[in-house]
């Protein structure tokens, strides 16, 4: 599997294969696979279009271990050189220092307009190193190759690239549009159940926004008393999730409107994150929460949902104890440091129904505490 995974993703040849879907967007327009198993592509073809005598390499520590060795040993034939960069996992790694270290690294090492980068892991991995390869020599070309169910239904996507800050998660960034993504599906057999449950949340905002059927997808798949990490995903869930962010992103790249609606529940996620120092929640945890919260919320305003049919998968999310005692007070002053604010009301996204968003600015902050409260308890009860 590593092995025809590999000689598909180093050739530029990749793109006489069908792609199960292209991202259209005014800066570029890229292809997007989605496989179980991946056809062989000759080594004669490397590397043909980028004429290159080097890839970089930025891989998450976690894939370094489980396919560091084999990928090295299935290259040592190739005449090129490649340089390696190896990321901490964790949220905290998406950190000026960890940026400028990748920066540093491919300078160093030689870095041409013409280099590829392979970006290798999961969502901090692909933002991190997105966000290098969008500023050296004003962009080197970059290839997303997602290792995790969240980055491959979500961050692989789109272009997003960035940084988190202490005033707030992803302040510092850019859209910068990768040359490909491919997904191998089978590395998923490798996560622990609770990156699995990670991925779910930003599964179950696509239900949301656009197709509630993902709903009893994911009632069948993950609510299933036989799930376990070891469970197939289903290829068409990853590429239906996909499919929804990438038409999404045609039509709004920059997030001027449109866009927007692929942030419901992270207003309150990012708060979350950032109120726990990003290392007691993790991002899928936090989504969920905060999708929690801004279902109660658009309830109060006028919308009819059953948040029941949300609520169900709470007991699949492990969260820590200790963010039910974060300050409520805390959380609201720090969603005012989302980046999508423009004025000095909150921008929020919910929904008037399943299927139905909306944007909607805030300054009534007793109705946000109260779904803080309500989402907060929620998670702190199983």
């Amino acid at each position: 599997m590593i092995r025809d995974w590999l000689l598909i993703l180093l050739s530029k040849n990749y793109q006489c294969m069908k792609a199960d879907f292209s991202v259209k967007t005014p800066s570029r327009s890229y292809p997007v696979y989605v496989r179980s198993e991946l056809q062989e592509i000759p080594f004669a073809n490397l590397l043909q279009s980028y004429d290159s005598d080097r890839i970089f390499i930025v891989i998450d520590e976690n894939a370094e271990i489980q396919f560091g060795a084999k990928i090295r040993s299935l290259l040592n034939n190739l005449s090129i050189a490649l340089p390696e960069y190896v990321v901490p996992s964790g949220e905290s790694s998406k950190s000026y220092d960890q940026w400028k270290s990748i920066v540093d690294f491919l300078l160093l090492n030689g870095a041409r307009r013409n280099t590829p980068l392979l970006a290798i892991g999961g969502g901090v991995t692909g933002d991190l190193a997105g966000f290098a390869a969008s500023v050296v020599m004003r962009g080197i070309p970059l290839i997303h190759l997602p290792t995790t169910l969240l980055a491959m239904v979500d961050s692989s996507v789109g272009g997003k690239t960035g940084l988190n800050h202490p005033q707030g998660k992803n302040l510092i960034g850019s859209f910068y549009q990768p040359d490909a993504i491919v997904m191998n599906t089978g590395f998923l057999k490798t996560l622990p159940k609770k990156q699995w449950i990670n991925g779910l949340s930003e599964i179950l905002k696509y239900a949301a926004i656009r197709d509630k059927s993902i709903f009893d997808t994911c009632e069948k798949l993950f609510l299933n008393k036989s799930f376990s990490a070891e469970s197939e995903m289903p290829d068409e869930l990853i590429r239906k999730c996909a499919k929804i962010k990438s038409d999404i992103v045609a039509r709004d790249e920059k997030e001027s409107g449109l866009r927007m609606i692929l942030n419901f529940g992270h207003t309150f996620a990012h708060a979350l994150e950032n109120c726990s120092g990003y290392d007691k929640i993790n991002h899928g945890e936090a989504v969920f929460t905060g999708m929690i919260a801004a279902v109660h919320l658009s309830n109060n305003i006028g919308g009819e949902l059953d948040i029941s049919i949300l609520e169900s998968f709470s007991g699949l999310y492990e969260i820590d104890d200790s963010i039910r005692s974060l300050p409520v007070n805390k959380l609201v002053d720090a969603m005012y440091h989302d980046k999508k604010r423009l004025t000095k009301n909150l921008k929020l996204v919910l929904l008037q129904d399943w299927e139905k968003p909306y944007v909607k600015e805030m300054s009534d902050t007793s109705l946000i505490t109260e779904a803080w409260n309500y989402a907060l308890d929620l998670i702190s009860s199983k």
